[in-house]
């Protein structure tokens, strides 16, 4: 986050894709895609271990390839976006014409974009550009204004005005680019393009409900370095109920295996009242036995308020019409210390 390695965005930028992506169907790009992507990782490595610097980038740039694994994932993201397949409820709903079961069209609505100081202390200032639109339906949804009831309120912007907003958030100081929401999935094949345009070396920071179909994960970690997932539920159930959403515990899981392969991980736990023994502890137990505890921080988050739905009809999810006692969140803190997890620094 200091300039001293390229941003991946920037490392697949400079893959050369020996073809014209426009050219081949979405399945051999795809193919085609997964070829390069040993390039970029060796590239990725090299960075990480300090082998390769910005000053080198910027050496093998000067008149880079004529196409690239950047704009491979471009023209997917495009292709994915209509008919939809961005996230695992693959509604496929075609969204020039239609609204998808995000309740977005194929614009890309931002509602608002500045230097939040309120993410973890390692992230700050964090450039945080937040998305209309939601695959969610969270009853206690904080920011349902714009995930759910008016998600298309927003300024409609394209890759080329992303790209200048991402721009600006960097010259002014923020240490990484925080795309948000809602839910930044649905938004997907916008921020891919824009990084054709972005001319700063900045990491691209993923804040997300992690409900990206495979598709769509293979082209993030092509291109983000920061991973803020959310892990809301240790159940099918509880997430059926509360977030609308089906198949949960497989595909956030599925990705989250993925991300922490690819770049560094905070994961997101909002403690719900009366959900310590069938989701935080769940939780909590997943990650120290499935990730690498010595490098995934968790935030155990304690800010649960009744929001949205809850506050109005309390009776409907009568265990979450209330804040969380202080007493559940130490349990949750002593659970999180009990296995292992590093979560003091972050929560």
């Amino acid at each position: 986050m200091v300039d001293e390695a390229p941003a991946k965005f920037l490392l697949a930028r400079i893959v050369e894709a020996p073809f014209d992506p426009s050219k081949l169907d979405t399945e051999a790009l795809r193919e085609e895609a997964r070829k390069l992507r040993g390039e970029l990782r060796s590239l990725w490595e090299r960075a990480k271990r300090g082998g390769y610097t910005l000053e080198d980038y910027r050496k093998d740039s000067r008149g880079g390839p004529s196409h690239s694994l950047l704009e491979v994932d471009a023209v997917l993201a495009w292709r994915y976006a209509s008919p939809c397949i961005l996230c695992e409820r693959r509604c496929r709903v075609d969204r020039r014409r239609q609204i998808g079961a995000c309740r977005l069209d194929i614009k890309t609505y931002v509602h608002s974009w500045f230097h939040h100081m309120g993410e973890e202390a390692p992230l700050v200032p964090s450039g945080t550009i937040f998305y209309g639109g939601c695959n969610f339906s969270c009853v206690y949804c904080q920011n349902f204004d714009i995930s759910q009831t008016r998600p298309r309120a927003g300024e409609v912007v394209d890759a080329r005005r992303l790209a200048d907003i991402q721009r600006l958030l960097r010259v002014y100081g923020a240490r990484n680019i925080n795309h948000v929401g809602g839910d930044p999935t649905p938004s997907l094949h916008t921020i891919v393009e824009s990084l054709l345009y972005l001319d700063v070396n900045v990491p691209q920071l993923w804040n997300s409900n992690m409900y990206m179909s495979i598709e769509a994960m293979e082209i993030l970690t092509d291109i983000i370095d920061i991973w803020l997932p959310d892990f809301k539920y240790g159940n099918d159930k509880c997430a059926r109920r509360l977030s609308a959403v089906p198949r949960y515990l497989e595909v956030v899981t599925r990705n989250l295996r993925l991300a922490a392969e690819s770049g560094d991980m905070i994961i997101r736990h909002l403690v719900l009242p009366g959900h310590l023994e069938c989701c935080t502890k769940p939780v909590l137990r997943w990650i120290a036995e499935n990730l690498p505890k010595d490098r995934v921080l968790v935030n155990i988050m304690d800010q649960y308020r009744p929001e949205h739905l809850v506050a109005k009809h309390p009776r409907l999810w009568p265990e979450i019409a209330r804040r969380p006692t202080r007493e559940e969140i130490e349990e949750a803190y002593a659970y999180a210390a009990k296995l292992g997890l590093l979560y003091e620094y972050v929560s």
